[in-house]
């Protein structure tokens, strides 16, 4: 989940939000200043509305930034790395470096989010008591008396037993410490998603056509997340039995078309981009350090008459906000650290740049590993006639790989 707006740390967690944030923060804004404090305090005036909307708005966004923090801090209690949370437009994402190490950390990790959600509902209905018996504007108190159920909704829908969802974790949990599998724990929690979110579907749908309510689509729309979020999930899976075994040497693109840090935007686009047309490439020193990562869009923003003297260094999203990884670590590392996001990976030994891993490279090796089972079982057991990769890691005429 790539990150539009960067809002600090909090305890060395890098946070953040995907534009996708602002609609559900200006969906809550309307509906609390439209619907529900006017239906539950009338009579105030349009600006009180408004005030009082946004400070909800604002504590169920740091309610959800808290769900997350709550997973995340867990995790690292366990020795998990948290790369950052971005929340988003269905909430809020902690995106960890590896899997949790037993049944128990999973456990623990899951249930934690859920937990804080249902710790912030009783803050907000204790601080709906107080303000009540305090005689403060019933506007805040039916702004906090919704705050307290819309985080115990949050808890309970997390609850449901089905992946991506934290139930789903949990499910994974008990499965993984019943059975001593965590793959298939995980195979049984994907299918457990799927029937959650086909199931919210159908709600929503009925929701629709029988009761004339388009707040049924929000349902459509959890259904369909659930569900894919599910299956690639479960296609996780695969992967990771696929790469097991496999360093991200065996699956990486070695000498890949680079950019130097001293180059112009012209001459690298003269040199290389028009040449191997890609969107994104890695950036070295003269002595092939890895400086960071360029797109293509980042050049485009560079004005025209600029572009001859700027140098790549200057527009290069630098090594700290990109990640990267090492030849010698698990190729199922390189696989977490592909995204949409980040769709080229740097590999690097000694702090150089020996290789990149894309998604190509990926699915080349996932079907490599198909191949190979296939070939053990052939009777003449052994492989093609020149044993060399083709397609996305062939080398082009002048000695570079190709991505």
């Amino acid at each position: 989940m790539r990150q539009s707006v960067r809002l600090g740390r909090v305890a060395g967690i890098d946070i953040g939000a995907n534009w996708s944030a602002l609609v559900i923060a200006a969906l809550l804004g309307y509906l609390l200043t439209a619907i529900v404090l006017p239906t539950g305090a009338p009579g105030k005036s349009g600006l009180a509305y408004a005030l009082v909307a946004i400070m909800v708005a604002a504590l169920f966004l740091a309610g959800l930034l808290g769900h997350e923090l709550a997973h995340a801090l867990v995790a690292r209690r366990h020795g998990v790395g948290v790369r950052r949370i971005t929340l988003w437009l269905l909430g809020g994402v902690s995106e960890l470096e590896s899997e949790p190490p037993s049944a128990k950390a999973e456990f623990q990790i899951a249930i934690a989010g859920p937990a804080a959600s249902l710790a912030f509902a009783v803050v907000a209905g204790l601080a709906a008591v107080l303000t009540a018996a305090a005689g403060v504007s019933n506007i805040v108190v039916v702004g906090l008396s919704w705050l307290t159920a819309v985080n115990v909704l949050l808890a309970v829908f997390n609850l449901l037993p089905g992946a991506p969802l934290d139930g789903g974790r949990i499910v994974r949990a008990v499965v993984w410490r019943l059975r001593g599998d965590r793959d298939q724990a995980q195979v049984i929690a994907g299918r457990a998603g799927v029937v959650v979110g086909i199931a919210l579907g159908i709600l929503g749908l009925l929701q629709v056509f029988l009761l004339g309510t388009f707040s049924g689509l929000w349902l459509v729309l959890l259904g369909w997340f659930l569900v894919s979020a599910a299956n690639a999930e479960t296609a996780g899976v695969r992967l990771q039995r696929a790469l097991e075994g496999r360093s991200v040497r065996d699956i990486m693109t070695a000498d890949p078309v680079y950019g130097r840090d001293n180059q112009t935007v012209d001459a690298f686009v003269a040199d290389t981009a028009a040449r191997h047309p890609h969107t994104m490439y890695p950036v070295v020193d003269d002595e092939r350090r890895l400086v960071g990562v360029v797109r293509l869009a980042d050049l485009a923003r560079v004005p025209e008459s600029g572009r001859a003297q700027v140098p790549l260094r200057a527009v290069v999203t630098p090594t700290t906000e990109v990640p990267e990884v090492s030849a010698t670590e698990p190729a199922t590392t390189a696989a977490r650290n592909v995204t949409p996001a980040n769709p080229l990976l740097p590999v690097t030994e000694n702090h150089r740049l020996v290789g990149v891993v894309s998604v190509g490279d990926i699915t080349n090796a996932m079907a490599l590993a198909t191949l190979g089972h296939s070939i053990a079982r052939h009777p003449d057991g052994h492989p093609d006639g020149d044993g060399h990769r083709d397609g996305d890691g062939h080398r082009d005429g002048d000695g570079n790989r190709d991505r």
